[in-house]
């Protein structure tokens, strides 16, 4: 399938502001364009690329005084498969674990993992250690917080969405991947586009969506804690220990978000010339995952 995908995101300054984002599809999906994704700002304004140390697609700017607004839209191919699901999946001893793995069993700024740990080990004691284990562990962060967007703050941690009991995707994702790492399973957080494809449509603005991977059996699966069901068309720009490795835009100085659109949809190889579908204006300003 071919999926035509972007943002339009504005954000406004009363002084020039360094800017940090994660903006475009990873590298290993750049395969899959069918269109450039190009990253344009208005007014123009210089940027460059660069690969961080997890691998993501970084770019450096300064947003002038006044502000800037960054736009993409391009067409990703994806083979419009679910996430996979493979039960027989087992996991590994910590001593077996590769080297570049290991980081994602420890805490970090969002995922405490200690101050969850026996809370964690109460479900994972009842399940079967691999994939039997790290679903229940997304089946109670799924049923522990209650999805409000009005609610959603970047103060947010694992340890209080659990305690709270709401939040937005990036807190299931940072509840079910404490929970993981508090029982040995190694965890990172993603994030990406995840649109309404192969769904009922959701009366909401669309926005960008956060998920996560668990290492079994020698490689990532992907697990969705908000929605935990396999959903397909993901398309993932970035992974981290958490959202502070994957904040689609960091400010180093005062900027504000004054508009933030992202569109998603699934369209013909006739489509590819045609303007982004209309999507509506949030009602407030919003944050990146």
């Amino acid at each position: 399938m071919l999926i035509r995908t972007g943002f339009d995101i504005r954000f406004e300054t009363d002084s020039p502001v360094p800017m940090l984002a994660l903006l475009h599809v990873r590298p290993e999906r750049q395969k899959d364009l069918r269109t450039p994704e190009v990253l344009q700002t208005d007014p123009p304004v210089p940027h460059r690329n660069f690969i961080d140390h997890f691998g993501n697609v970084a770019t450096r700017l300064v947003v002038p005084q006044g502000g800037v607004t960054l736009r993409s839209d391009f067409v990703i191919e994806d083979p419009g498969t679910p996430d996979i699901v493979n039960p027989a999946a087992k996991q590994q001893n910590i001593e077996d674990l590769p080297d570049a793995v290991l980081p994602f069993l420890l805490a970090s700024r969002y995922c405490e993992v200690t101050k969850l740990a026996d809370e964690a080990w109460a479900i994972a004691g009842q399940a079967e250690p691999g994939w039997a284990r790290v679903q229940a562990l997304v089946d109670a962060a799924h049923e522990r917080i209650q999805f409000d967007y009005l609610k959603a703050s970047t103060d947010h941690t694992a340890r209080s969405a659990y305690d709270e009991g709401f939040g937005v995707c990036r807190d299931f994702a940072h509840l079910a991947i404490t929970l993981c790492r508090a029982a040995n399973i190694p965890a990172r957080y993603c994030t990406g586009y995840l649109g309404d494809i192969g769904i009922d449509p959701i009366d909401a603005p669309m926005d960008f969506s956060a998920w996560f991977e668990a290492w079994l059996d020698g490689r990532w699966y992907t697990f969705d804690a908000r929605h935990n069901t396999p959903r397909i068309a993901r398309i993932v720009m970035a992974r981290g220990r958490d959202a502070t490795d994957t904040a689609l835009t960091t400010a180093f100085g005062s900027a504000r978000l004054v508009r933030f659109e992202v569109h998603t949809d699934e369209v013909a190889g006739t489509d590819l010339t045609r303007p982004p579908p209309e999507t509506a204006l949030p009602q407030f300003a919003r944050g990146a995952a």
